[in-house]
């Protein structure tokens, strides 16, 4: 038997589409469905390893958790990681089938559309419904030929829609009723409802404007779904508003991350960021790295010209009179890379092919290679004797005099990582450490505080929030009964 789904689409970007299905898939399995996520095409880099040894999107490992399922590359499809402003890395069913530019991948689309196809019927076996999510806005009429993320997908799966728009952005009449002005009247016939998300206020008084969408747009409302602040401890999928991100006041120790233009994997600080210890500091472009106990450089998608970036903000600068002081310094992935004393990249695999001198703060140097490491991680850190679990997601062999003091050494007794003499200066391939409360409270330990968060169970308590919140503001049973 085939299961049921329904799609929810947006009126834009960052109009809630992840968390609401996130919330939905807990608030469906908790009532004992079997319920699986699907997103067709995503594009982020923010990703996860599945189970079956791929990646897919981070908002697709949290509603797979969220269902209480395992990750399958199947669960999303197609990835696309940004490298540059126009072009991307083509990641489908979890594996890497090369780089496109913007145009390039418009052409592209439509030959993925049988992949697509494939693994939602894929994740549609052994479960009773499936949540898709689509992406961006369903009405980018401009990249409508083609389309395999929203209606092309809808169309082609015989899938019905839902549509989620943000109040919180303003003009909420306009985005609703403008997607149905926008589209062609045989996509606009496959919404059958739509969500008010992030609405802030006294709801009574907006049942009228309900009442008042729903009558002209032909569709049911779903729901008007308040503005739930719990939901930010979740991992997000977009880096879009982690500049916007306002630190603590007060820490007893500084952590500061500066913003690479291609950051990827930034959820590893969403750990940090829960510890009212820490005071954990985005630093965006245009500002200096601050004072601070230690400094972490993140994952990148594009090592190279993302180091080029770095120095343009002078940040080498910082980091480097940072190390004088004696301060403290973590690169994880490419991040590590950066903090060696090259980073080549021959093949061209994150842009042009290409060298360029690292930070020089460990002696490693780094060959970025065809072969991705994908694979879930756990052992103990060397310096701090704590046990980690975590996960490599990469390309490069580092090699140097500083990895005969390895950060990690990995259950396998495979290792990790380089440190520098001093023991201030080390690096990484492994992501998720600092969700690791182990880890975690080492690193903080080691900069002379302490931890308490326990943040698998505060990830599981918000996932039941989120769902609670769907159960008490959204029409569940009218939602089920849309299914097709």
């Amino acid at each position: 038997m085939t299961a049921r789904s329904l799609m929810f689409q947006g009126t834009g970007s960052d109009v809630g589409k992840s968390l609401i299905v996130a919330g939905l898939c807990r608030a469906f399995a908790r009532r004992g469905l079997r319920v699986h996520p699907f997103k067709p095409q995503n594009m982020s880099n923010n990703a996860a390893v599945t189970d079956d040894g791929g990646e897919i999107g981070r908002a697709q490992a949290l509603q797979a958790r969220a269902c209480g399922v395992p990750l399958s590359v199947h669960m999303n499809p197609v990835l696309l990681k940004p490298q540059s402003e126009i072009g991307a890395q083509v990641v489908l069913q979890g594996k890497i089938i090369g780089n496109a530019r913007a145009r390039e991948y418009q052409a592209l689309k439509p030959k993925l559309m049988s992949a697509v196809l494939d693994s939602y019927g894929r994740v549609s076996a052994g479960a009773d419904l499936v949540l898709v999510e689509g992406a961006g806005s369903a009405a980018e009429i401009n990249l409508r030929e083609g389309d395999i993320a929203n209606m092309g997908f809808a169309r082609a799966a015989n899938c019905p829609v839902a549509l989620i728009g943000d109040i919180d952005r303003g003009g909420i009449f306009a985005q609703i009723l403008g997607v149905k002005a926008a589209i062609a009247a045989e996509d606009a016939a496959m919404i059958v409802g739509f969500i008010v998300n992030k609405f802030r206020g006294d709801a009574s008084l907006f049942e009228g404007a309900m009442a008042a969408i729903a009558e002209r747009a032909g569709w049911r409302a779903f729901g008007l779904l308040p503005f739930l602040a719990d939901a930010a401890s979740l991992p997000a999928e977009d880096a879009f508003g982690l500049g916007d991100r306002k630190p603590r006041a007060q820490g007893a120790v500084t952590i500061a991350i500066p913003m690479l233009k291609r950051i990827a994997n930034f959820d590893d600080f969403d750990p940090l960021g829960m510890e009212r210890s820490a005071r954990l500091v985005f630093v965006k472009s245009g500002e200096p790295l601050p004072l601070a106990d230690l400094i972490i450089l993140p994952g990148s998608k594009a090592t190279i010209a993302d180091l080029k970036f770095f120095r343009e903000q002078g940040w080498d600068i910082d980091l480097l009179a940072h190390a004088r002081r004696g301060g403290r310094v973590l690169g994880l992935c490419g991040g590590y890379q950066m903090l060696g004393k090259r980073v080549s990249d021959p093949q061209g695999m994150e842009g042009p092919p290409g060298e360029i001198e690292g930070l020089g703060l460990l002696d490693v140097e780094t060959v970025l290679t065809a072969k991705k490491m994908l694979s879930q991680a756990e052992g103990a850190c060397l310096m701090n004797g704590a046990p980690f679990r975590g996960y490599e997601m990469h390309v490069g062999e580092t090699k140097g005099p500083d990895c005969a003091r390895p950060l990690l050494r990995f259950a396998n007794g495979e290792l990790d990582g380089a440190v520098s003499e001093s023991g201030r200066i080390a690096g990484a391939y492994v992501h998720g450490l600092f969700a690791d409360d182990r880890q975690r409270a080492a690193w903080l330990a080691s900069l002379g505080t302490t931890s308490g968060v326990d943040y698998e169970l505060t990830i599981e308590r918000t996932l039941d929030k989120l769902a609670d919140h769907c159960e008490a503001h959204l029409d569940l049973d009218g939602l089920l009964a849309a299914l097709r």
